[in-house]
């Protein structure tokens, strides 16, 4: 488990992404926070102790903050499951689940396929030991955009489902 401050931008979640290489990511939460900075929840299956230490080392020389949780207790019975919350500063915000298929590049396929003037606000990955993951976005895709919105959908091919105007949404993360 890492935790990793990357800037809050555009093509900055795919270009953190990138730098996890093909690792299997186990685990991924993160949610906008503020405008500047953006804090990423990561769990990654290794082989040893100093992957994760060639890591760390290798997203802290491209300028990302990084903490190895690999060991708190907290983060890994609580955090997890508690990263996220409302994000006031969140305009034009739509929130997806999808299905990914549990293979190397599905996650990469997605952020290639996104218009680059897009930014995620929010996003949980977890394994569940299925063929496919689940994933929940939230993305900030301005109005106008409506339509390269549902050709993305479209050409991206994995299941999905419009939660922009779930309840529970609306209460706990929107």
């Amino acid at each position: 488990m890492l935790a990793v401050t990357i800037p809050e931008r555009p093509g900055s979640f795919k270009q953190f992404c990138s730098l996890l290489g093909p690792r299997n990511v186990t685990e991924f939460n993160y949610r906008y926070a503020d405008p500047e900075a953006a804090h990423v929840f990561v769990g990654i299956q290794i082989h040893n102790r100093e992957e994760t230490q060639r890591l760390v080392r290798s997203l802290r020389r491209h300028g990302l903050k990084t903490v190895d949780l690999s060991d708190n207790e907290l983060a890994k019975l609580h955090v997890r499951h508690t990263v996220g919350g409302h994000a006031p500063g969140v305009e034009n915000e739509i929130l997806y689940r999808f299905e990914f298929p549990e293979r190397p590049g599905a996650l990469i396929k997605f952020l290639n396929s996104m218009s680059h003037g897009w930014n995620i606000s929010l996003f949980h990955y977890r394994n569940h030991g299925a063929d496919y993951g689940r994933v929940l976005v939230g993305m900030q895709v301005p109005p106008r955009d409506k339509a390269a919105f549902k050709a993305f959908l479209a050409k991206l091919g994995y299941p999905f489902s419009d939660e922009t105007r779930n309840p529970a949404y609306r209460l706990f993360l929107g």
